[in-house]
């Protein structure tokens, strides 16, 4: 079963953002507030990369280096909601994008260390 609800892909032309939102529905609600959220890509014929994380109390950022610079990864609490703003966006970020909760307060870029995942949204960016 789709355990997050991943929204916010689109079309976007090469210099162009997008902001992805990930939450929970009830019954996974406390283990995404109390444990950090990552955000994970995956374009066709390539394995799912790492793209950043976030503790549970915003703390315990990490963005990896091919995005760095350029997305942004922020929880709100009040919402129970995590976002992922893209900008400055390239063709080589295309993709399907999801979210997933980790297995601790904090965690890192293995998908090993998250439990529940979302279904993805697909992110293309046109040169």
């Amino acid at each position: 079963q789709v355990q997050l609800v991943v929204s916010g892909g689109g079309l976007v032309q090469a210099g162009g953002s997008l902001r992805l939102s990930c939450g929970a529905n009830g019954r996974n609600g406390r283990i995404f507030s109390n444990n950090a959220v990552g955000w994970f890509r995956q374009a066709p014929g390539k394995e799912r990369e790492f793209v950043a994380t976030i503790g549970w109390n915003g703390d315990g950022t990490i963005v990896s280096d091919s995005v760095k610079g350029r997305f942004t990864v922020s929880r709100d609490r009040a919402k129970n909601t995590v976002f992922l703003q893209m900008n400055n966006l390239e063709p080589e970020d295309t993709a399907v994008y999801t979210c997933a909760a980790g297995r601790s307060a904090f965690s890192g870029r293995s998908p090993s260390d998250y439990t529940y995942w979302g279904q993805g949204t697909q992110v293309t960016v046109s040169s």
